[in-house]
């Protein structure tokens, strides 16, 4: 036990307290993603005349699918469509809770502005998902679209675990694009070597790719999504220093 104690005291910033404390937090959203899954869940119908709605705006704005053309783009290599599907069914939770780890491990003061700005742009989209339920392309057979994860060894979204943890209905905004964004800024800061700054820089512009080319999410979906993003960043980098300032002159008017 006193060495386990020892370990958190050596590799842990704040010790095993706070470590058990940033768990039950991003654990809690995760419940609450659960929550809002199942009131989204309850309209299907409602989600069906969404993602026809949005599909419908896209061909009226350019004339053309580009979910389409991502998907045949893909399909042209097993190659990338491997790299598009497992991008795709990873970069969600694997590689953003590896971020956000590592980050508090080794960026910690980065840690903070990093899971408020996640957290923030998640309870935007969860008010999405609930207010707007919107399937996502792979539903629309008849135009096109195929679940490129159907074909991937391990991939699917029927098995119980992916079922389990995603929402059909959650296309709109896309938290893939959202999340993928915040991931890459912070880790451009947080990375030292410009290689690494560079790798991250590319990878939100990744994962925008792979989420059309699965047909997991129309284009509208994803540039909702970078609108998200950056309205979180924008509110968590600035939100203290407005309460500050805010704080700092009603203290001079008294």
């Amino acid at each position: 036990m006193t060495a386990v104690v020892a370990a958190g005291r050596r590799i842990l910033p704040r010790g095993w307290s706070d470590f058990g404390r940033q768990l039950a937090i991003w654990f809690g959203f995760i419940l609450a993603y659960q929550v809002a899954r199942g009131v989204a869940d309850r309209n299907p119908a409602l989600a069906f005349t969404n993602g026809w709605r949005v599909l419908t705006l896209e061909q009226r704005m350019t004339h053309h699918i580009f979910e389409l053309t991502a998907q045949r783009l893909a399909d042209s290599s097993q190659w990338l469509l491997t790299a598009a599907s497992w991008t795709y069914w990873n970069s969600e939770f694997t590689i953003m809770g590896l971020a956000i780890l590592w980050v508090y491990l080794r960026r910690h003061e980065l840690f903070t502005r990093f899971r408020n700005t996640v957290l923030f742009a998640n309870l935007v989209g969860l008010i999405g998902f609930i207010v707007l339920p919107t399937a996502p392309p792979r539903y629309f057979t008849s135009v096109g679209f195929q679940d490129t994860l159907d074909g991937m060894r391990g991939l699917n979204h029927g098995s119980g675990l992916v079922s389990l943890a995603a929402n059909p209905y959650a296309a709109m905004p896309s938290l893939h694009a959202a999340d993928s964004l915040i991931v890459g800024v912070i880790l451009v800061a947080a990375c030292r070597h410009w290689w690494a700054k560079a790798l991250w820089a590319l990878y939100p512009a990744w994962v925008w790719f792979c989420v059309l080319a699965t047909a997991n999410h129309f284009w509208l979906d994803v540039l909702a999504g970078i609108a998200v993003g950056l309205l979180s960043l924008a509110v968590v980098s600035w939100a203290p220093k407005l309460l500050h300032r805010s704080f700092a002159l009603i203290a001079n008017l008294l």
